[in-house]
């Protein structure tokens, strides 16, 4: 007999144990990037910015994405160094000025979603 693992047929699903041990593995930085991909594709879709984007749009749920990603990207900038987080912090930005376009009312600069965390973004 083998002591090599077998994975899981069709209609088994993967065990807690071998969940875990995939997550183990997966770098911290990756994780957080790919939270923050999510956080931002969500809030992308929620702003009207996707194929049907006026079926899609909800600004009260972008704003909710917006602010989650904002706290995310700056609580973790120093933790996965400028490399990873520049690009982050320019999606964020990217999306809080599309939510101020979007608004028919625009929060005032400091007020957006994410300005706590971020300062007044300007376009």
């Amino acid at each position: 007999m083998s002591d090599v693992p077998v994975p899981p047929g069709p209609d088994q699903a993967p065990g807690f144990d071998d969940l875990t041990r995939d997550i183990a593995d997966v770098p911290a930085v990756e994780v957080i990037t790919t939270v923050a991909v999510h956080l931002m594709s969500a809030a992308a879709v929620n702003l009207g910015l996707a194929e049907e984007g006026a079926r899609h749009k909800d600004l009260d749920e972008a704003r909710k994405l917006i602010q989650a990603l904002a706290g995310l990207v700056t609580a973790s900038a120093t933790e996965i160094s400028s490399f990873h987080a520049a690009p982050l912090r320019d999606g964020l930005k990217s999306l809080q000025l599309a939510f101020r376009e979007a608004s028919v009312v625009p929060d005032e600069p400091g007020q957006g979603p994410g300005e706590k965390f971020t300062g007044p973004v300007y376009g």
